[in-house]
């Protein structure tokens, strides 16, 4: 078996988050692979009453479980089935009328605050990824690109141009004033679903973190931080962004050499269960580990480099 039919069966088998399940999905989505339409399923069943998608577990996640939204909604584009359709715009309509906001309009990524001191209104950069691109396609521009920009003028670092972890916009204060690699990985990869308008900021965020690649390609999993552990999934994240740019055919070829970098070393972390070994582990994202969102990384990177390369 190759190593992408390794880590999508390796990736099958993880236990998901409504993140997690929906950022494996939008993976094969963009795979063309038609097992998203039963992850989308699933993620249908585990609706909560006010439209959240993917819940497992306590409810308490905001932005996340709209990661699953574009995969229920092409579920319902295949399919004909208006059991997703209705799902996606309950998806919707939670938070265009019920999120939890900021004093300033912001969606909230959670409802409830990990951290004591600090209140529930608080920004993640993972929320780049989760919201403004299913709010785009269920065609509110307006709103999504409110939430884009309020989260980049919230997080990003004047002096490096990255973002920062987590922002409390209810104390003024950053919990995380850290700038962890996944979290710009995550934001990447949401600005490269949010249309021409985005591509020069993206450029921005990639020139920005390829400062801080070491010789491997791979990422500390604080950017800044030589002493933190190397972190894969941030650095696939980043390979199948320039990949899908320079398909699309706005990001120069240049940039490939970084990504064929990365991929290449990926091969090695993989283990003969298909398990990617090497990244930001879950499920507390603090420590070196495995997870599914990394799986999730490898198969947006093959997908994006087998694109380029055609």
């Amino acid at each position: 078996m190759d190593n992408y039919n390794k880590v999508k069966a390796a990736m099958l088998g993880f236990s998901r988050l409504s993140w997690e399940q929906g950022f494996c999905a939008q993976a094969l989505y963009e795979a063309g692979d038609l097992t998203y339409i039963a992850m989308a399923h699933d993620a249908v069943i585990r609706q909560t009453a006010d439209g959240r998608l993917g819940v497992t577990g306590e409810n308490i996640a905001v932005t996340d479980p709209a990661a699953n939204g574009e995969a229920v909604l092409r579920a319902y584009e295949h399919t004909g089935n208006v059991l997703y359709k209705s799902a996606a715009d309950k998806m919707l309509a939670y938070l265009m009328q019920s999120a939890p906001r900021t004093d300033g309009g912001l969606i909230c990524h959670n409802e409830v605050s990990f951290h004591e001191g600090f209140t529930p209104k608080q920004i993640w950069a993972d929320s780049l990824y989760m919201l403004p691109p299913f709010l785009s396609l269920m065609g509110e521009v307006t709103e999504a690109r409110k939430q884009l920009d309020g989260y980049l003028d919230a997080l990003t670092d004047p002096e490096t141009g990255l973002l920062f972890h987590i922002y409390d916009a209810g104390s003024g204060r950053f919990v995380r004033p850290k700038l962890w690699a996944t979290g710009n990985g995550w934001a990447l990869l949401g600005l490269a679903r949010m249309g021409d308008r985005y591509r020069p900021r993206a450029k921005a965020l990639l020139n920005a973190m390829l400062t801080y690649s070491t010789d491997s390609g791979i990422f500390h999993d604080v950017l800044d931080d030589c002493g933190s552990f190397e972190d894969a999934t941030s650095s696939m994240m980043t390979a199948a962004f320039i990949y899908r740019a320079i398909a699309e055919g706005w990001l120069s070829r240049e940039y490939a050499v970084h990504a064929d970098k990365v991929y290449e070393g990926v091969q090695h972390k993989i283990d003969e269960y298909g398990i990617i070994q090497g990244v930001s582990g879950s499920p507390h994202f603090v420590s070196v580990g495995t997870s599914a969102e990394a799986q999730a990384a490898y198969i947006l990177m093959h997908t994006w480099r087998e694109r380029y390369e055609a």
